[in-house]
């Protein structure tokens, strides 16, 4: 003899249910223990979402910290003013305003600049020093200066 479940056709409601049980990997049997399961499943879920956001965040620092790492910057003295060459492998979006706002700060003038920001940033500038400006700036307060904004740079784009 049939049992009766098996006579009657499934209903779309039970077919979910056994959808639901399926998914979560739940053992359970009736409808009630299926929804309990698929409640605790979908928290599991979300505590796996949380961990690999925050570890998305800290790759993501770490990266940015890292861009710090390869940029090379030199400052020669020239007979009025710098050359200011800027190098880094990767692209670095917004770093060339900080750098100019540092030579701003200092009392630089670019006189003349080269900029690529495509695949990696490279500047090479010419700067001199205000015509009312009455200490003079050495090149190492000048690479200080850039490396500092680098430096902030780096720090806004992390946060």
């Amino acid at each position: 003899m049939v049992s009766r479940e098996h006579k009657r056709p499934a209903t779309p409601l039970h077919e979910k249910f056994q959808l639901l049980r399926s998914i979560t990997n739940s053992h359970a049997l009736n409808k009630t223990s299926i929804i309990v399961d698929a409640s605790k499943y979908i928290e599991e879920l979300k505590q796996k979402v949380e961990r690999l956001n925050r570890n998305i965040a800290s790759t993501a620092q770490n990266s940015a910290a890292q861009t710090l790492l390869p940029v090379q910057v030199t400052v020669e003295t020239l007979e009025k003013g710098f050359l200011v060459n800027v190098f880094s492998e990767t692209s670095c979006p917004g770093l060339l305003v900080s750098i100019l706002e540092a030579f701003e700060e200092l009392g630089l003038n670019v006189h003349d600049a080269s900029v690529s920001c495509t695949d990696r940033f490279q500047l090479e500038a010419v700067g001199g020093e205000d015509e009312e400006q009455v200490e003079s700036i050495d090149a190492q307060v000048v690479k200080q200066a850039v490396m500092q904004a680098i430096k902030n740079w780096s720090e806004s784009i992390s946060q």
